[in-house]
């Protein structure tokens, strides 16, 4: 497919899938959401995901110029969340990989709760995230009312998605709403570092770190021990874990290949 409304390239085991409509925030289509689904398949090889958005924001969320309805008109958003957002957020948090998000800029609606639905989050201290919904009368979707008060808090998750006032990245860090906000000027050398890091470590461990973190919150104590039983068998196995105890024997830097 020949991109249009992002940009997407891997190398070195980095993809980085850039949102591409600056003039617009970055705020999803029916043709950029294909586009995005379109790179998320291609990412053979990949030992790390890299999402931004270009110019100024990472993502408005919804253009709401692409709905083809008139004003005043109804329109079923339900298959609109169903179709594309569903999908999205579900394939971020579940990518076998780790996923940053580098917010740019403001990251509103359901762009903000894309960036939340990443494993890192690294913003720079001038982004903002807007819960939005309020202000048109909806609700936070792309795992929004599912994702916030797991992070904040309900008090602070009921304040931001019912005021929709936008919340700084640095107090957005500060909350454990994302994972550091840095100066503008730093921010593309904190996520290429991060990038670097994960794309030479034993992704196999990495990506059964993100899954059972994720899907923690639907165990008991006593099924997770069983859980982490079961992981620690499958790793041990692993040519990583097998490098990584030989390089750490020998004194040497690890050679991790990702299996």
């Amino acid at each position: 497919m020949a991109y249009e409304t992002i940009n997407f390239k891997t190398e070195g085991g980095i993809a980085r899938l850039t949102l591409n409509r600056p003039d617009r925030l970055n705020s999803f289509t029916v043709q950029m959401h294909e586009e995005v689904a379109d790179a998320l398949g291609n990412l053979a090889d990949v030992r790390v995901l890299v999402l931004t958005g270009a110019g100024r924001g990472f993502c408005g969320g919804q253009d709401l110029n692409d709905r083809a309805v008139a004003p005043g008109q109804s329109v079923d958003l339900g298959h609109s969340v169903e179709t594309y957002y569903n999908p999205l957020i579900r394939r971020l948090t579940s990518l076998p990989l780790p996923v940053i998000a580098r917010v740019n800029g403001v990251a509103a609606g359901a762009g903000a709760n894309i960036a939340l639905a990443c494993d890192i989050v690294v913003a720079a201290k001038s982004a903002k995230f807007i819960q939005s919904f309020a202000s048109i009368g909806l609700i936070p979707d792309s795992g929004g009312t599912w994702v916030l008060p797991r992070l904040v808090g309900q008090a602070r998750a009921l304040g931001l998605a019912l005021t929709a006032e936008p919340l700084p990245a640095e107090r957005a860090a500060e909350w454990g709403l994302i994972w550091k906000a840095v100066d503008e000027e730093a921010l593309d050398a904190e996520v290429d570092a991060l990038a670097a890091r994960f794309a030479s470590a034993p992704t196999r461990g990495l990506a059964a770190i993100k899954r059972m973190i994720r899907q923690s919150w639907g165990h008991s104590l006593d099924e997770e021990l069983d859980l982490q039983r079961d992981a620690m068998r499958e790793l041990g196995m692993s040519q990583d874990y097998k490098e990584g105890v030989a390089a750490f024997m020998e004194k040497r830097s690890p050679n991790f290949t990702g299996r």
